[in-house]
């Protein structure tokens, strides 16, 4: 079986005017104005990396191990690479202290617009405490400093799964995309972190019936951990054909981040609550991860249809949520210690997936 690669849809490259537009746009603040002229240097720079397409100038032959040993691999996707690897031999050590990556999805903090902490924050502080007194290992992961910190970004998911799943790459290889700007992508890190984890908790708010776009952003760049390529150099870097090729004669789908318990606190005060938390357990589900159980799973209404201005109160006195959100993190503790001591066997078998993918 054959097929062709579809093309049309992409715009002709920016002009070198449009390009500068652009380009001075990051430095519109009058303090610049001292050193326009070095920024005009720097843009020219720039402009013949976007020209040349340079969109990794710094690789290195791939070496022994790859499909094609000779092929130039970004050095920046070449050290992410090495990371994870050594992240998984970590996590997959029984000796190791067992770890959890706790997950504030909230695009809100006090350190940017909306001048207060975020009801997941505080939630997520609860699942902390609970799973290190359950003897976990917590690592903290803060989305929303995608929203106050400087340079801070993670990049949307290209879809390059949808040409051919070879293509979506693991971990993903489309970014830093430097000829384009496209860098200070936080994902490398993340992928890292998820790697270490033996059990994954999200606490997240509801926004419009879905989740925030900084926690969507993550999951849809983790894409790649669900039979994404670990070997660039076999599709040649983003060769379409060559990606296509490669799937139709017989892909595995390998999911990187299996075996991983999850627990979910998904909270609103209108609706959507309990479809944004069937989608997210759907989406581990799917990863290949294993749910703690049905107290593991949480969605509940904060304050239903009362001020915004007085959530945070709505919270204080909720003891109620309080507690169903520790027995979440204890939940999550012991399945971890259940599987990790080789006592969910038989329920985690894989059986044969008659429709990989």
């Amino acid at each position: 079986m054959t097929t062709k690669v579809r093309k049309g849809q992409a715009p002709d490259r920016l002009s070198r005017d449009e390009f500068g537009k652009r380009f001075r746009g990051s430095f519109v603040d009058p303090a610049f104005q001292a050193e326009a002229g070095a920024i005009a240097r720097i843009e020219e720079i720039a402009w013949l990396g976007y020209a040349d397409g340079r969109k990794a100038p710094t690789t290195r032959k791939a070496g022994p191990g790859y499909a094609d040993p000779d092929y130039d691999l970004s050095v920046d996707w070449i050290e992410a690479k090495e990371r994870i690897d050594r992240a998984h031999k970590t996590w997959a050590d029984p000796k190791t202290k067992t770890r959890a990556l706790v997950i504030c999805g909230s695009p809100r903090n006090d350190g940017t617009c909306p001048g207060e902490i975020s009801k997941s924050f505080r939630l997520a502080g609860i699942v902390n405490e609970t799973l290190l007194e359950a003897k976990v290992e917590v690592d903290f992961l803060d989305l929303s400093l995608l929203t106050s910190e400087y340079g801070r970004k993670i990049h949307p998911c290209k879809g390059c799964v949808s040409t051919a799943e070879p293509l979506c790459h693991w971990p993903c290889s489309c970014y830093p995309n430097h000829s384009l700007n496209q860098t200070q992508d936080w994902m490398n890190e993340i992928y890292e972190r998820w790697t270490l984890a033996h059990a994954i908790v999200i606490v997240t708010p509801t926004h419009w019936y879905s989740t925030p776009s900084t926690l969507k952003l993550m999951i849809d760049r983790l894409v790649c951990a669900d039979g994404g390529n670990p070997d660039p150099t076999s599709t040649h870097g983003k060769d379409p054909a060559k990606a296509k090729a490669l799937e139709l004669k017989g892909w595995g789908y390998p999911k990187h981040l299996d075996k991983r318990v999850y627990g979910l606190v998904v909270h609103g005060d209108v609706a959507g609550i309990e479809g944004s938390r069937r989608a997210l357990s759907d989406w581990l589900d799917w990863m290949g991860l294993v749910d703690a159980g049905d107290q593991a799973r949480l969605d509940r209404f904060i304050g239903y249809f009362e001020p915004y201005a007085t959530s945070h109160d709505v919270l204080d006195k909720d003891l109620a949520v309080q507690e169903e959100t520790r027995n979440v993190a204890r939940a999550v503790a012991r399945v971890t210690a259940a599987l990790r001591a080789g006592e969910l066997g038989a329920e985690l078998a894989d059986l044969p997936r008659p429709r990989p993918k």
